[in-house]
């Protein structure tokens, strides 16, 4: 099941929290061999995970992590901003309606559909709390995953080449995309609100 939740909430899933952070870890330094750091309990935490940001976790039926992403606004600090600046003509992304998604990672032997699941529950984010945009950094890996799901992002800028690309995206939030992603996921579209409602207390359909 999809599960929202900001960081000031993860306590109340000790499992889920920590097997996140983990499985970050495996991901981002272990198999990607990126340059972040992991602490004594082997887990992968960063400035942002601070700023109590609002994560959407794929959780197994065991309670652990299966996948995840984090998600803030732009009108706070950014890693797109902060750190990436350069690849959108040195503009500052920021707007109540944008929000940056970042720490896309998926559990070791993760099924094929979370990957899916994750993006709908992005989708569901947007659009229940009236968004317009995503703005993420990607790098190519990432290009296949978003062409096979079929919502790919508008690229604003790039660096370096073929492998080791590294872009800054925009993801439009609108419900034709939902149908596609319910279809790819298996997940009914009333399952898809609940969980959302769930988390929100919302009343309204997007």
């Amino acid at each position: 099941m999809l599960r929202y939740l900001y960081a000031d909430a993860l306590s109340t899933y000790p499992k889920l929290r920590d097997t996140m952070f983990r499985d970050r870890a495996a991901q981002f330094k272990g198999r990607l061999g990126w340059d972040v750091h992991v602490n004594r309990a082997g887990e992968e935490r960063d400035e942002y995970d601070l700023m109590n940001p609002l994560y959407v976790i794929w959780q197994q039926p065991d309670g652990s992590h299966g996948g995840s992403m984090r998600f803030l606004p732009t009108l706070g600090r950014t890693m797109v901003n902060d750190h990436f600046s350069d690849l959108s003509d040195g503009q500052n992304i920021e707007s109540p309606l944008i929000w940056e998604c970042t720490r896309f990672c998926l559990a070791p032997g993760a099924a094929a559909k979370v990957s899916g699941a994750l993006m709908l529950g992005g989708l569901e984010l947007g659009l229940g709390h009236h968004l317009t945009h995503a703005v993420g950094v990607f790098d190519h890996r990432m290009v296949r995953v978003y062409r096979r799901l079929g919502w790919g992002p508008t690229v604003m800028g790039s660096t370096g080449q073929g492998r080791d690309a590294i872009s800054v995206g925009l993801w439009e939030f609108t419900p034709v995309i939902r149908t596609g992603l319910l279809q790819r996921t298996g997940i009914g579209r009333d399952v898809s609100r609940h969980w959302y409602d769930r988390a929100f207390n919302a009343c309204k359909s997007a």
